[in-house]
């Protein structure tokens, strides 16, 4: 049995943790049943806080905004949903205002007297909005309760796949595995009906009284589908942001937009709304970088966990390789047969300083990097462990790094270290920053890494 052993990358504290935790557990269970996933959690212990509750954050006095910008490509969905990060309503808004442009003088054109209107019809669909349609969503995961790290329920602890009674993480009725659409409908679901109350009450309010116009389907079901995961992910983004493949993504929002009869499923912007995220975009590139200075100290504490664990990781980095090394001991030690690193991020960098230790920890047959910054580190000559211009020594294990050309925060190592590691490239179909954080939803991912594992 394989023991797999799963580093956390920068910004990842225990309630995210365990998510992704039980995303891989998922991913590789359905992949190779017999694999054993092993905790590695640093970031409680080792990751870094406002030790001074931001005493260092100079209070605002000036509102300046900056503005300029890239203009976004209509033809970039990427752009349209990173867009849809910032404002969930942006598209809509935007829509609203060049149907109220096409109504011109006219009062209240678009509908017959004495009928309702049809914007408030569209809307009424959109609060009857469901997940039902989801393909994979009767999929159920039983919630974790304690338990240890194996796939299949093997004596002597483990995250389980098999539901045993008495603990372990059951997914007995998931047909998908890692990142199916399930696990995003199960995030999704308690915030799905307040995200289409606010939509619905958004295109009543903008909408009504104008012009019947083609496309407010699919954007109406981008904008609840977004408005939905700010919510899952917490206020003022406190949570990590949801690990989500773009395919799940597609096929939740595609859903939503049959139910409002739209047929849009793959492009996102159709005829007359063709044109409206490029309007959006460049609508809020200037407010955006005033509205970053009016809450800055918020913006400062909750980008801590991410930016912080980097820096105090260069300077204070012993920690979280200790802690790497008590959980390969722990591997090791159980008997649960070859050690696998798979490390996330910061993770990454950490694993590989670690192994190219003069002391390295027994017992590791292979490394698998996930978005990690390792490769660019040891360019930069910036590894605690390896001088730029060192090989790596010739107990280094067998390396495979993963990275999303999408991710601006995955590198390749191929180059860097010729004939010692393996580039493995997916695709999750997310803008960055969010494809830096989906790579454990992606089901490409375990199949990728299934015929890699010892």
């Amino acid at each position: 049995m394989t023991s797999v052993v799963f580093v956390h990358g920068t910004g990842v504290r225990a309630k995210s943790y365990e998510k992704s935790f039980a995303r891989v557990v998922n991913g590789l269970g359905r992949v190779r049943a017999e694999v054993r996933v092993v905790r590695c959690l640093w970031g409680e212990e080792h990751g870094a806080s406002l030790g001074l509750d931001g005493a260092s954050v100079p209070v605002r006095s000036k509102n300046r905004g900056v503005g300029g910008g890239e203009l976004l490509d209509e033809d970039d969905p990427l752009a349209v949903w990173a867009l849809l990060e910032v404002d969930p309503l942006a598209e809509l808004r935007e829509f609203a205002e060049a149907a109220r442009a096409r109504r011109g003088g006219g009062a209240r054109a678009g509908f017959a007297p004495g009928r309702q209107d049809p914007w408030h019809t569209i809307a009424d669909r959109v609060r009857g909005l469901s997940l039902a349609g989801v393909a994979g969503s009767g999929e159920s995961l039983a919630g974790a309760s304690g338990g240890g790290e194996s796939v299949k329920g093997a004596s002597g602890g483990g995250e389980s796949l098999a539901g045993v009674s008495g603990g372990g993480l059951s997914l007995a009725g998931v047909s998908g595995g890692g990142g199916s659409p399930a696990e995003l409908v199960s995030d999704l679901a308690p915030h799905l009906g307040p995200a289409a109350g606010r939509v619905a009450h958004e295109i009543s309010r903008t909408l009504g009284g104008t012009p019947p116009a083609d496309g407010i389907e699919a954007i109406a079901a981008r904008a609840v589908y977004a408005l939905a995961v700010q919510r899952a992910e917490g206020p003022d983004g406190a949570d990590e942001p949801l690990p989500v493949d773009g395919a799940d993504r597609d096929a939740v929002v595609g859903a939503l937009t049959d139910q409002l009869g739209g047929t849009d499923r793959g492009g996102f912007a159709a005829r007359a709304a063709k044109g409206v995220a490029v309007r959006a975009l460049n609508s809020y590139l200037s407010p955006l970088s005033s509205l970053a200075h009016s809450f800055r100290s918020g913006i400062t504490r909750g980008s801590v966990p991410a930016g912080g664990d980097i820096l105090r990781y260069q300077a204070r980095g012993a920690g979280v390789r200790a802690a790497i090394r008590a959980a390969v001991r722990q591997a090791v030690d159980s008997g649960h047969g070859p050690v696998v690193l798979l490390a996330h991020s910061l993770g990454g960098i950490a694993c590989v300083d670690l192994l190219a230790d003069p002391d390295p920890p027994a017992g590791v047959e292979l490394l698998v990097t996930v978005g990690s910054q390792a490769p660019f580190l040891y360019e930069l000559d910036a590894l605690t462990a390896l001088r730029r211009g060192e090989p790596l020594p010739a107990a280094f294990p067998r390396w495979i790094n993963v990275y999303d050309e999408h991710d601006l925060l995955g590198f390749v190592g191929a180059k860097v270290f010729p004939g010692r590691v393996t580039d493995l490239r997916v695709d999750t179909r997310q803008p960055f920053p969010r494809a830096h954080t989906s790579y454990f939803a992606h089901r490409r991912l375990y199949e990728l890494l299934a015929p890699e594992l010892p």
